[in-house]
């Protein structure tokens, strides 16, 4: 018996990797977060599947679904948005699988972040503009900022900056962004709902960032991305394709 941790896009059901597809077919249990997950995902389950939506669960509860799958022998599709390696609470399920000897395995998926630059159009690392991107959130109710990881410091080298779970801190995040490395003309984008049908994307200055996502009614499930890299013109091509580079084959 196997918990496979799988990575399930975005949004779109389409999104999820073949590898993510194939095993959800094949588990007998499935785990899911239903408040950021579209239902769509659930038709792959096999007939007769036990599909579980972890929202109102606490993690002792998802721990205990886990382990009586196990006991029974039954392999467990548990399905994360986006990507499993970033804000999923992936590292205490597994802490608690490794106490009980459960073996699990983790099945990669497309963050959010790579949803919102592809809907946006741009590349996040544009040379000689921004070669550095920054994944981070803000403090809100849930843990705490460490030390060092404030959005000030994070903005002063003034690279691209992608914020997740703080769309509901704006009001209180643009200062911080203004008196660290970014100016109030600052190119920023927000894009709510990622590869949904309902997706909601905006394109303002820093400046104007507060007052656009109030217009449009954006407070969760949004991706804010900061820097010059969304405005980038007149870049110098990067080294991989040009003239001047040796080629060869991978053998």
């Amino acid at each position: 018996m196997t918990v496979y941790f799988i990575g399930a896009g975005p949004g779109a059901a389409d999104l999820i990797t073949v590898r993510g597809q194939r095993l959800l077919q094949r588990c007998a249990v499935c785990l899911y977060a239903g408040s950021i997950m579209p239902t769509d995902l659930l038709e792959w389950c096999p007939p007769g599947a036990k599909i579980v939506d972890t929202g109102p669960l606490t993690l002792e509860q998802i721990i205990t679904e886990l382990a009586e799958a196990h006991a029974a022998g039954l392999d467990v599709a548990r399905l994360h948005s986006g990507d499993p390696s970033i804000y999923s609470a992936l590292a205490e399920q597994c802490r608690r699988l490794d106490e009980l000897g459960v073996d699990y395995e983790i099945v990669p998926g497309v963050p959010a972040f790579a949803a919102a630059a592809a809907a946006l159009g741009r590349e996040l690392t544009v040379p000689g503009v921004s070669q550095t991107v920054t994944l981070t959130r803000v403090a809100t109710l849930s843990t705490a900022m460490p030390d060092g990881e404030d959005l000030r410091s994070l903005s002063a080298p003034g690279a691209t900056l992608v914020l997740h779970l703080a769309a509901a801190q704006v009001d209180a995040l643009v200062p911080e962004l203004l008196a660290g490395g970014y100016t109030s003309e600052t190119a920023c984008a927000v894009v709510a709902f990622a590869s949904w049908p309902e997706q909601i994307v905006i394109r303002c200055t820093l400046a104007e960032l507060a007052d656009r996502m109030r217009a449009e009614g954006v407070t969760k499930t949004a991706v804010i991305v900061v820097g010059d890299v969304l405005a980038a013109e007149g870049f110098t091509d990067s080294y991989l394709y040009s003239s001047g580079r040796r080629r060869g084959s991978r053998h």
